[in-house]
């Protein structure tokens, strides 16, 4: 396991101030969604009707804690037959909801401000966590070209996510992630492995008693 020593940066970043580069490449946006929770969560509701959360299991049959669904035109998989995209939902046999044009402008919002101009993501997953789940390190490479940065926003509990290097043994740093952030990450730190610690107990006023993550990416 990677060393998990380094400090935690500090929550002082507001809606206003500046973007934080965290490694090359890689900018956190503190509060960058906030404005936009009510109708994120709104959207959210009717995804998740068409393709409720269910909690997947890895290639060597571990269930994960983390609960997932997808929208766009490719969901993100995991099942003894690995991970990888596809373009329907293996529950129900139909295609993905399509992504929301609210979800779609967010992620290439910020795409454009982390300067990466032009990023049209065909894939959103959704992570949904309750205290204790939690994400261990990975790195995102089941997409066929890596080109495209990664667009992740949190709403919800503040969570601790982890960022490290290439290996998966290099140190990582702690962030903590709060409700309305944004993370893009590509070009050199693109495939740097990363993860989310184990979600503390907590409710938040507007998402209740979880956290809420959107990841979006070019799958193909």
């Amino acid at each position: 396991m990677p060393s998990d020593s380094s400090p935690l940066l500090p929550g002082l970043f507001n809606a206003e101030d500046e973007p934080f580069s965290f490694a090359p490449g890689a900018v956190l946006f503190r509060g960058f969604a906030a404005s936009e929770t009510q109708d994120i969560l709104a959207a959210l509701e009717r995804v998740t009707k068409q393709a409720p959360f269910r909690r997947m299991s890895t290639p060597g049959g571990r269930q994960m804690s983390v609960e997932m669904t997808n929208c766009g035109r490719y969901g993100w998989l995991t099942d003894r037959n690995g991970y990888r995209y596809e373009d329907r939902d293996p529950e129900s046999g139909k295609t993905w909801p399509a992504m929301p044009p609210l979800f779609r402008r967010l992620a290439r919002s910020a795409a454009e401000h982390a300067g990466y101009p032009g990023f049209e993501p065909d894939s959103c997953l959704i992570n949904q966590y309750r205290p204790g789940a939690r994400l261990t390190l990975h790195q995102d490479r089941d997409e066929q070209d890596f080109s495209a940065p990664i667009v992740s926003f949190s709403l919800g509990l503040p969570a601790t996510f982890l960022f490290g290097g290439p290996k998966r043994s290099d140190r990582t740093q702690k962030i903590l992630l709060t409700h309305g952030d944004a993370l893009v990450w590509g070009g050199p730190s693109r495939l740097n492995h990363h993860g989310i610690q184990p979600l503390e107990e907590g409710r938040h006023p507007l998402v209740g008693d979880r956290r809420i993550n959107l990841t979006f990416r070019k799958a193909r």
